[in-house]
């Protein structure tokens, strides 16, 4: 008889109160039962449970052990479930939240194939910029960019965000080259107005905060995106945003050797998911594929 099985008797003699009827829960004869209690508490050199005509309570010693065994039959449970599930084939419903410009710039491209992957499962997608609650808002992903400061849940890096000072070409032949980032102060700049990044920053060995004067805002990446290509400034943007207009020469980085930031430290964007016991197939296969698929756009 197994040390597991000897524990499971243990509770379940503990939960129903005595050896009789656990011995009809797992169909055997109690005296069987009573042997491989008698055989574990031999081996722990304690006695755990006291009988009487009527019943089976724990001795002191018993009940500490009780706390124990309970949580390595559920552990025991969970890596069934755990090997279970490999097995199944992905499905249901899952949600993902995600920033507008980081949405449609890499993850909804990756979309199409990932359906065709996994066909049963129902996917909801939401571009938003606000920063949404996981567990009110039932959401199985969030992509999201900065450090995470919730210990509830895990964050799995896509790609750092390595943002670049870029302009039209048009822009700059109207207005002259910025040389030096002391020279953004005669320039138009388009700032991305989420809460935490709203300030450029030079990260030299002594991180400056930059001096604007003149200042556009708007409240997404693909805007600040679609004002520069306009000619209307320069912008501090991620360079997976600008990687295609930086390749065909729509938009020009300036500043190359400088190193800039909109918040203190250097960032990068993460898919963010709610720390269980058991992350569900359809999510896990999704953070797969979206590791997978999304390289680093530093080069």
């Amino acid at each position: 008889m197994s040390s597991l099985n000897r524990l499971l008797y243990f509770n379940c003699v503990v939960e129903t109160g005595s050896i009789s009827a656990a011995s009809r829960i797992f169909d055997v004869q109690p005296s069987s039962i009573s042997r491989q209690l008698a055989a574990l508490e031999h081996d722990l050199g304690v006695r755990l449970l006291n009988k009487t005509t009527r019943n089976t309570g724990l001795t002191e010693a018993g009940r500490k052990y009780y706390e124990f065994s309970q949580r390595i039959v559920a552990e025991f449970d969970e890596a069934k479930r755990a090997v279970n599930d490999l097995q199944e084939k992905p499905k249901g419903k899952l949600k993902i939240s995600m920033t507008v410009g980081f949405g449609e710039s890499i993850v909804l491209p990756l979309i199409p194939r990932f359906m065709k992957l996994y066909p049963d499962i129902d996917i909801k997608l939401e571009l938003t910029e606000r920063v949404v609650d996981l567990v009110e808002e039932n959401i199985d992903v969030a992509i999201r960019s900065g450090r995470l400061a919730d210990s509830t849940m895990i964050a799995k890096r896509l790609a750092f965000n390595d943002f670049l000072l870029c302009a039209s070409p048009q822009y700059l032949a109207n207005n002259g080259t910025p040389l030096c980032p002391e020279d953004l102060t005669e320039h138009q700049c388009i700032k991305y107005s989420y809460a935490r990044w709203q300030e450029w920053f030079l990260m030299a060995e002594k991180r400056t905060k930059l001096t604007i004067n003149h200042v556009i805002s708007v409240n997404s990446v693909n805007g600040q995106k679609q004002l520069v290509l306009n000619n209307t400034g320069l912008a501090l943007i991620p360079r997976w945003a600008v990687k295609d207009e930086l390749a065909d020469g729509s938009l020009t980085q300036v500043m190359q050797t400088y190193t800039f930031s909109p918040y203190e430290e250097l960032s990068a964007t993460y898919a963010i998911y709610l720390k269980r016991e058991m992350v569900s197939p359809k999510t896990r296969v999704f953070l797969d594929y979206l590791v997978e698929n999304i390289v680093d756009f530093d080069s």
